[in-house]
């Protein structure tokens, strides 16, 4: 599922970006959710729970918080969300590239719909190559799952149960952490942090004094037999990224 925030204090261009994303997301059959804020304020104020979503459309010139303070704002929670300035005026590409903006969309009354269909396509473009999704056989029945909306899977007597970024669903399934662990070693995102834990290693904030800090404000310990090995994943991953 994708979840989207769109921030614009004009009432007219927030709601046909709201209605835009609508119509297209149910022509391509993609689940979403769509939440609509009159002011950057609104999403600052979300604080932590800013990492649920996917992509921002922001306006820039809004009165309370603006668009290039509601990103970097958003930047300190989420790191690979895909941000969206839409303006009057595209005199902001310095501070956009601050922030690692993908696209900036005119607010023009007659080609709004055409830039936010191509901002949209690169967006999908973008995420088909960079977020792999899992099919697997869950209690619930057989689900795709992204691996980037996965924070940790935990184990309890060979049930499985999966934590997600959204709480979207309850997925679990009966099998032992050891067989899913060897199923997913080739994505090199999954890291065995405790007998009864496999964390993704992307929403890994922080390793330190045995305590792994998981960028939703979850810790988790870590035995000292495991310590040197997690510490020197987490390490080279941050290295390769």
């Amino acid at each position: 599922m994708l979840h989207i925030a769109v921030a614009d204090d004009e009432e007219e261009f927030r709601r046909r970006i709201g209605v835009f994303l609508e119509k297209y997301l149910a022509s391509k059959k993609i689940e979403y959710n769509v939440e609509l804020f009159d002011s950057g304020n609104g999403i600052v104020q979300q604080g932590s729970a800013i990492r649920k979503f996917d992509i921002f459309f922001l306006d820039i010139d809004m009165k309370d918080v603006n668009g290039i303070e509601t990103a970097k704002a958003i930047r300190k929670f989420s790191e690979n969300a895909y941000i969206v300035f839409v303006t009057a005026y595209i005199d902001y590409s310095i501070e956009g590239y601050k922030v690692n903006a993908i696209r900036y969309v005119l607010k023009d009354s007659d080609n709004l719909e055409d830039g936010l269909t191509e901002c949209m396509e690169a967006i999908l473009k973008k995420m088909a190559v960079r977020e792999p999704v899992l099919q697997l056989h869950f209690n619930e029945g057989i689900k795709e799952v992204p691996i980037n909306q996965i924070l940790y899977v935990e184990s309890t007597l060979h049930k499985l149960t999966f934590h997600l970024i959204d709480h979207s669903d309850v997925l679990t399934m009966y099998q032992t952490l050891n067989t899913l662990e060897r199923e997913l070693a080739g994505y090199h995102t999954f890291l065995r942090v405790h007998q009864s834990f496999l964390v993704n290693i992307r929403h890994i904030k922080t390793v330190n004094h045995y305590i792994v800090y998981l960028d939703n404000g979850e810790e988790m310990m870590v035995p000292k037999v495991r310590y040197g090995d997690v510490k020197k994943a987490f390490i080279k991953y941050k290295g390769d990224v």
